[in-house]
């Protein structure tokens, strides 16, 4: 105002030549007045601006850190003993409904941790026992009222399996309506208080059932759920493995006062000799799966204990590629570097594996351009992997020399730049051509980077995550890659998809936490712009490396990809075998299928497959069905003639491209029906497995059915063909037995 009220007393006096110099004089003024509020108040907020997007920090800590490895090897053989000799490693599972979400939580831990198991939805049992050995190696209940309200029958007989082979049960408590306090559990000494709210649960450090779980720690806050159960006891039977606080209006009421409560109880059998682990809380709690993996092993004397090596690879994907403005810059390169050498304190050999594109090297602002120098700079220090030069997905190339002569561009570039490839490793671009897989890019692999190892995760399918497999193709052995929760769009924590806490509990307990817990070898895929920006890479891998290491004895250890494909495959030899699916069946199998450009290749599956076995009459089958105009038989094999031969054998590992090049391109005539006959079917041992996978809807003659009973077998194919009434396939095809 003072400036003001001054500037306004020189305007009164100013007249002629002098007006017009104060005026020029007065808008000076006022200008530089604007700009120096203007530059105060610009700063203050670009202060503000780089203070609210500061990285997070690691905020996992734990009351006494373990160190890595501090697990003895005693760990692994803990729960074991003689019992297990006579036990097979698989879980009878009670459900009350497949689908019902306690159902599917079970089924899916069971499925990720690589436990085989059986399911009991109706009252009948199955057998218990073959060749004096026990079928399975525990029991499992979604509701423990399953058992307590088993018939006379059937409950001698479970109890009777659980006695004579020493094998325990492991049961959740269900929901109520009601809430019960003080009731007496049936068959026991146990009391129960259910519909509780509780908070800061814990593990009994001395239960005999940990052993991958670690207990030291406090979970801080509400126990998720409001209706859980807590257990009563007074008797040597009986031991705490976790427990809680009131957390709930139980607390104001004044019932339950002292000690912890019990929310997971073991019974160790003293009143009728089965041992049993039961829970209150429900499976969804990431705490109580890690404790149900922990029962079973102790269930079992340790036949369901899987070992506690874990074996974790993190890929950087994209390294050089992404639009100005989310890349990394030199201070991003140096943090890298710091978490590296903080994470080899933890995970012994962790090494950041950096997968790159020459083309788009300096793509970026001027800073960002420094920082894929800094990276260039300091390429001895991590391990690297090829992409493709200009990062186009390799089942859009016309052939293998185009996509060969890409690679060889990277390979140039990598040379020029020091970049040590070393582990026969590469990854496609948004895994295009691993799988479905293409041909050309495996050749081209081979020929140019003599890759003998990948990773994709569309094996078999993206989701559930937890069935995710491996296989061989073409001398490249294909590990199961896995998501972390971070995507090329997931740079900046306060925009993180839900909210920053979705991040957080996926790293605390979560989709982050159990992917390692369950997989013996995970290979994590992260991008480029995940380590610029806000760094959340950084931070999600240091936050669940000491979550881990806090709450579970796992031991973990980074290898490189070739040494990771050895180890993998060693212990599932089962998997090098593909099982093909259908790409038209899966929308993402689909848009990465090299095929998939032709609108009616979902139209050359076959629907009916003729099995054999020989001498049944399949081959006089197989010309009469193609005199039909309705019906067109595969293309002959000039090796097998009229026989494709493709689900038995080494043509099923030439893969679907290969078996659909036997059959002709349908008009738009959707009537037409496509098929094939190989007797060779008949007895092999994989055969249904792979015909369920890639036609699972695929009519299947019977040979042996036919011969034995034409007229039955012939109404049955003409009711799923479907073709004009007027034509009887009984009178057309005549069979002398």
């Amino acid at each position: 105002m003072l400036l003001c009220k001054t500037l306004l007393r020189k305007g009164r006096h100013c007249c002629g030549l002098r007006l017009l110099r104060c005026a020029v004089t007065i808008v000076a003024v006022v200008a530089l007045v604007m700009v120096l509020y203007s530059a105060y108040y610009l700063g203050q907020a670009h202060v503000i601006q780089a203070m609210r997007h500061q990285p997070p920090t690691v905020r996992v800590t734990c009351g006494a850190p373990p160190a890595n490895g501090a697990a003895s090897a005693d760990d692994d053989a803990r729960h074991r003993s003689a019992a297990r000799l006579r036990l097979e490693p698989k879980v009878l599972l009670f459900l009350e409904s497949q689908y019902s979400a306690r159902a599917k939580e079970l089924s899916t831990l069971l499925t990720a941790s690589g436990i085989r198991y059986k399911i009991v939805t109706s009252a009948a049992l199955p057998s218990f026992t073959a060749g004096g050995r026990g079928r399975y190696g525990a029991l499992l209940f979604e509701s423990y009222e399953r058992y307590l309200a088993m018939d006379a029958w059937s409950r001698a007989i479970v109890d009777r399996y659980c006695t004579d082979f020493d094998v325990g049960i492991a049961a959740f408590m269900p929901a109520r309506e009601e809430s019960l306090h003080g009731a007496t559990l049936p068959g026991s000494a146990l009391g129960i208080h259910t519909n509780l709210a509780l908070r800061d649960a814990r593990l009994d450090p001395e239960s005999p059932v940990l052993r991958m779980a670690r207990a030291g720690e406090t979970l801080w806050g509400a126990v998720p759920g409001e209706a859980h159960t807590v257990f009563v006891h007074n008797h040597t039977s009986y031991r705490p493995v976790m427990m809680a606080e009131l957390g709930g209006p139980e607390l104001a009421a004044g019932r339950l006062q002292g000690a912890p409560l019990t929310l997971v109880v073991q019974d160790c059998g003293y009143h009728d000799g089965i041992r049993r682990v039961l829970f209150g809380v429900s499976p969804m709690f990431w705490l109580s799966k890690l404790l149900l993996l922990d029962a079973l092993s102790y269930l079992s004397h340790g036949r369901l204990a899987g070992d506690l090596e874990r074996r974790i690879l993190v890929d950087v994907d994209d390294i050089f590629v992404g639009k100005a403005g989310t890349r990394m810059k030199p201070a991003d390169v140096e943090a890298m570097l710091a978490s590296q050498e903080r994470l080899r304190s933890l995970v012994p050999g962790f090494t950041f594996n950096l997968g790159f594109c020459g083309k788009m090297l300096h793509s970026g602002t001027d800073e960002e351009d420094a920082g894929d120098d800094a990276l260039l700079a300091a390429a001895d220090r991590f391990w690297w992997f090829p992409h493709i030069w200009s990062h186009k997905q390799p089942h859009t190339f016309a052939d293998r020399t185009a996509i060969a002569e890409q690679m060889a561009l990277n390979k140039a570039f990598a040379a020029k730049h020091g970049i040590p490839v070393l582990h026969q490793y590469a990854v496609a671009p948004h895994h295009s051509g691993v799988y479905p897989v293409s041909d050309q890019l495996y050749e081209a692999w081979r020929e140019v980077w003599d890759v003998r190892q990948t990773s994709t995760e569309e094996y078999p399918h993206l989701y559930p995550a937890g069935q995710r497999r491996g296989f061989v193709y073409r001398g490249v052995r294909v590990l199961p890659r896995q998501t972390c929760g971070l995507f090329t769009h997931t740079i900046m924590i306060d925009e993180y998809p839900g909210g920053r806490q979705v991040l957080e509990d996926k790293i605390r307990g979560g989709e982050l936490f159990q992917t390692i817990v369950t997989n013996p070898i995970s290979v994590f895929m992260t991008h480029l712009s995940n380590y610029g920006n806000d760094r959340l890479a950084l931070y999600a891998f240091e936050s669940v490396v000491r979550f881990v290491q806090c709450w579970t004895r796992l031991r973990l250890q980074t290898e490189p990809p070739d040494r990771l494909a050895d180890l993998y495959f060693q212990r599932f030899p089962e998997q090098r075998d593909p099982v093909w699916g259908n790409p038209c069946k899966d929308h993402r199998h689909l848009s990465l299928w090299r095929l998939a450009g032709n609108a009616s290749v979902c139209d050359r599956f076959p629907k009916l497959l003729i099995l054999g076995p020989q001498k049944t009459g399949s081959t006089a089958l197989l010309s009469f069905l193609s005199l039909h105009p309705t019906l067109r038989a595969s293309l002959p094999s000039p090796q097998t003639f009229e026989e494709v031969q493709f689900f038995n054998g080494d043509n099923y590992l030439r893969g679907i491209d290969w078996y659909l090049g036997f059959f002709p391109v349908p008009n738009s005539d959707s009537s037409v029906y496509l098929f094939e006959k190989s007797a060779t079917y008949f007895d092999g041992d994989a055969v249904p497995k792979r015909v369920f996978a890639l036609l699972p809807k695929a009519k299947l003659v019977d040979g042996e059915r036919l011969r034995t009973d034409p007229v039955t077998e012939l109404h049955r194919l003409q009711d799923f063909i479907q073709v004009s009434p007027r034509v009887n396939f009984t009178k057309l095809i005549t069979y002398d037995a």
